[in-house]
């Protein structure tokens, strides 16, 4: 719809399902996992921060995945939050684009920090000798700053194009603005296709196909080499995999089914969107607090002081 007076197109927002008989419930829920986000991430940070013997370059890559994850659930929870107890669930297109924008660069950010991390477990299993020269301060900033600006400038000639665009629809198969956006686009251009299918190949696929190629080199290399090193291998990395597996196959259904023309069940929809916005941010300060062992001991000499003072 149009609001001549504020000059504005919004978007009607429509993978609730029976929000009017439970948005209590639905703010209740969404507010206590945000709240549980918000406070697992930002612990393990903060523990990264404190201690000065997880000042290495992989607790750094932790703590930026962390920090990526707090910003990735900001940009879509206060919007919910407030849908929840709206009588209208709309945005405007303006805001939409934006949202899109942010949490497409956030999720691109993420497989860019996933490769950045199985490169230095790459080199700090392969080539250890070398490690303190290749993986110095300097290389740490640069990958950190590439993660978060590549996908950035990447996204921004999509977004501006976007912006243009004559809409034929204004609502939203969604709780959220992302790939389905174009969906209620009039025409999406040969150019505008080739470009998106251009960055999502350059800022997800190589990266993840990237850190395959590390992860079977480190693999091969664990095989031939002493059990200690298998064992530093196993403790490293699984986690990392654990993560990049999990966050792939969302990634896979919002790239893919959100796209399909055929009409996805509305409640499958919003329990496999309610999945990518939840389980994520909540796995990852799970799975580096429980398997990382340095982490996992600060946590517990943590929560010992908690309890003793309590």
């Amino acid at each position: 719809m149009v609001d001549d007076d504020l000059n504005s197109t919004y978007i009607t927002l429509d993978g609730f399902v029976e929000l009017h008989k439970y948005k209590y419930l639905y703010f209740l829920v969404i507010f206590t996992v945000y709240i549980l986000i918000i406070c697992c991430n930002c612990t393990i940070v903060c523990l990264i921060v404190i201690h000065r013997n997880l000042h290495e370059p992989m607790y750094i890559f932790i703590a930026a995945l962390l920090l990526n994850s707090v910003l990735y659930s900001t940009n879509i929870y206060p919007k919910l939050l407030a849908d929840f107890l709206s009588d209208k669930q709309i945005i405007s297109y303006s805001a939409c684009l934006c949202q899109a924008f942010i949490y497409y660069t956030l999720v691109f950010a993420e497989f860019l920090l996933l490769a950045a991390m199985s490169y230095d477990r790459y080199v700090s299993i392969c080539k250890p000798l070398q490690y303190p020269t290749m993986m110095g301060k300097k290389t740490i900033t640069i990958l950190l700053i590439l993660s978060w600006l590549v996908p950035a400038c990447g996204l921004s000639l999509s977004g501006a194009f976007n912006a243009t665009v004559k809409l034929c629809a204004f609502t939203l198969k969604g709780i959220f603005c992302n790939n389905s956006i174009y969906k209620i686009q009039c025409v999406i251009s040969g150019a505008q296709f080739v470009y998106s299918a251009a960055v999502f190949l350059g800022i997800a696929l190589f990266p993840t196909f990237f850190i395959l190629f590390t992860y079977t080199r480190i693999l091969i290399i664990s095989y031939r080499s002493s059990k200690t090193v298998r064992r530093k291998a196993a403790q490293t990395c699984l986690p990392h995999l654990l993560v990049l597996i999990s966050f792939s196959c969302f990634v896979t259904y919002d790239v893919v089914i959100v796209r399909l023309e055929s009409d996805f069940p509305k409640t499958a929809r919003l329990i496999m969107t309610l999945q990518v916005i939840v389980y994520h941010p909540l796995f990852n300060p799970i799975i580096y607090g429980l398997k990382m062992k340095e982490i996992s001991k600060h946590i517990k000499s943590l929560l010992f002081r908690v309890q003793s003072h309590l």
